[in-house]
């Protein structure tokens, strides 16, 4: 097992099976375990993978042909919608991975295994996320004061993933708006059977003036920073933005929010070794964030891990 330009290569059974390459991956066969970019392979692959990631990806401009993948079981990961985690010859790969649930996501249940290959994104002691119910009382509490001063208010999140639950949990409130790249992708989610509140996508309200009319909420990328500047500029909204690395110190700057507010498709670090115990490894690859780290905890607890070698680049 190495990870390199085909991203971690397993050799089982005679082949290789390449989990969540970055580029192409030749007659090799293709495990693709969701849609956000730093996990899609080159446009045109055929890999195993959900329907859900198919449709996600082609929204994305990638087109993922569906393969073979005998003898492969896929998990939900609890990531994203369409995550997977994949099982073979006893050995578990997590892709992205969330063993809370939050909004319409279901927490991932992960399965026995002999060897796990596990992200490790949130792999220090000190993340440790609040329920979503928490989260949700923080933030409509914002939302209510903001709108008993007349203010808007902004929620902002990753395009893909945390956009839909920020729809889903706070799509009560109205008017609600979304930024039209996180309104084509609710869209994908409603054709995937998930049921979305309805929205207005920015530009249109934009263009007929009823961003002028009163308070309201909008779910905006965090890539929206000029239209988010704007926003502020000109009707005085608050932002709130949402990552599991608030309370890391530099979240609120780096954000440039009025609020950051701890809200992950991950799992945290007592998430992590919760599910490493509960999968009865006995190796572990670490991999991801803080791999080093999070393997070294689990050292101290008696279970063999250590981070996924990389492959020796030639030339």
């Amino acid at each position: 097992m190495v990870a390199g330009r085909r991203g971690i290569v397993c050799e089982t059974r005679g082949r290789e099976v390449c989990l969540d390459p970055p580029g192409r991956v030749g007659a090799r066969l293709a495990f693709v375990s969701h849609a956000h970019a730093d996990h899609l392979p080159a446009s045109g692959t055929s890999a195993v993978s959900s329907e859900e990631t198919r449709a996600l990806a082609g929204a994305r401009d990638v087109a993922i042909h569906g393969a073979d993948g005998g003898g492969l079981e896929m998990v939900d990961a609890g990531h994203i919608l369409g995550s997977r985690g994949l099982l073979f010859d006893d050995i578990f790969y997590t892709g992205d991975i969330c063993t809370r649930a939050r909004a319409f996501m279901r927490g991932a249940r992960v399965p026995r295994c002999r060897t796990l290959i596990t992200e490790t994104t949130f792999g220090l002691p000190s993340f440790s996320f609040p329920p979503p119910s928490e989260v949700a009382r923080r933030v409509n509490g914002i939302i209510s004061s903001a709108f008993e001063r007349g203010r808007p208010v902004i929620l902002v999140g990753h395009q893909l993933g945390k956009a839909q639950l920020l729809t889903h949990m706070f799509g009560h409130w109205a008017p609600l708006y979304a930024h039209d790249s996180i309104r084509a992708i609710n869209g994908v989610y409603a054709e995937m059977g998930v049921r979305m509140p309805e929205t207005v996508g920015h530009t249109e309200a934009e263009s007929r003036g009823l961003l002028a009319r009163g308070p309201w909420v909008m779910v905006a990328p965090m890539g929206a920073g000029a239209l988010i500047s704007g926003l502020r500029r000109r009707h005085r909204a608050v932002t709130v933005a949402f990552s599991g690395w608030a309370g890391s110190g530099h979240a609120a700057e780096r954000r440039g929010a009025d609020y950051v507010v701890p809200l992950s498709d991950h799992c945290d670090f007592g998430e992590l070794v919760g599910m490493v115990v509960a999968s009865g490894a006995e190796t572990v690859y670490t991999t991801h964030g803080y791999a080093d780290e999070f393997g070294a905890h689990l050292r101290t607890m008696g279970i063999d891990a250590r981070p996924v070698p990389r492959a020796r680049l030639k030339g």
